[in-house]
């Protein structure tokens, strides 16, 4: 029997991510190649994505509209659904003129959540990049007048004594009326199509892995995790991965096209004729 080939699979260490991919990288369900995990924090997958060195890679939905001509999107692994947005977080509570000057601390500019930022309209001033693990901290500290935050930062703010200013996920879904796209699996459009295929129905495997025995995975969760209070990874988990992480269905692809082509609007960019999609 031949070898299986190896390809690069990009992930990020948070919750949500392992527990989608742990069978998967251990070989629980079947899969056509053999994955070879790069770990890193979102908008380095980002970045990598932009360069076109990772086949396969989770990646922040503020990036696809910058990258459609190399990578389509597949219909599993998302982070995607109601009540999971990036949050707005401040040392006290600001006015809406203090808000559009307000120097803020976001996770990356090819992100999900600074995309939300500049759909709002209510954020003008600075913008300060830094890793997402870092935005609470900056925020209290006075380095930043607010933050935008994500993955464990939801849960777990007011232990920095922080504030909410904003859900951008109640203002996506209230603006549109469709639930958030957050992040989704791409597939680099070189690659073979059938293996592609194959692995979209992989991850789908190993999401219901996941789901039917969500003890396995602790280990590998734990291992990884920003935030290793059980409460706050059980709950990222049961925040994140939802049912659109098996598969996005009709109303998780019009949601994610709805926000792609709000962000091409941003970028002038054209969804090419192929569409977003593998398939």
């Amino acid at each position: 029997m031949a070898a299986k080939q190896t390809y690069r699979l990009g992930l990020s260490p948070c919750p949500n991510d392992t527990f989608i991919f742990y069978a998967l990288l251990h070989g629980l369900v079947d899969c056509k190649v053999k994955l070879k995990p790069h770990m890193a924090d979102v908008e380095e997958l980002n970045n990598l994505v932009m360069a076109g060195e990772l086949p396969f890679s989770k990646l922040s939905l503020g990036v696809v509209s910058q990258i459609m001509d190399k990578y389509a999107l597949l219909s599993s692994g998302a982070a995607l659904g109601f009540g999971c947005g990036p949050l707005v977080v401040a040392r006290s509570k600001l006015g809406t003129s203090e808000l559009k000057t307000a120097k803020v601390a976001i996770p990356g500019l090819l992100t999900t959540a600074n995309l939300l930022l500049t759909l709002t309209d209510m954020f003008h001033g600075q913008r300060c990049e830094m890793l997402f693990s870092d935005v609470m901290g900056a925020v209290a500290r006075g380095e930043a007048d607010v933050g935008v935050i994500i993955h464990e930062g939801r849960f777990t703010y007011a232990e920095h004594g922080l504030v909410k200013i904003l859900d951008l996920g109640e203002f996506w879904e209230k603006t549109y009326n469709l639930p958030l796209p957050l992040g989704a699996i791409a597939v680099r459009r070189d690659l073979d199509r059938d293996l592609a295929l194959d692995m979209e129905k992989s991850i789908s495997a190993s999401v219901r892995f996941a789901w039917q025995n969500p003890d396995k995975a602790q280990g590998f969760i734990r291992e990884h995790a920003q935030e290793l209070e059980p409460k706050v990874i059980e709950a990222h988990i049961k925040t994140f991965v939802t049912k659109y992480s098996e598969d996005l269905g009709d109303d998780g692809r019009a949601a994610i096209t709805h926000l792609v082509t709000e962000a091409a609007k941003l970028t002038q960019k054209n969804i090419p004729k192929e569409g977003l999609f593998l398939v």
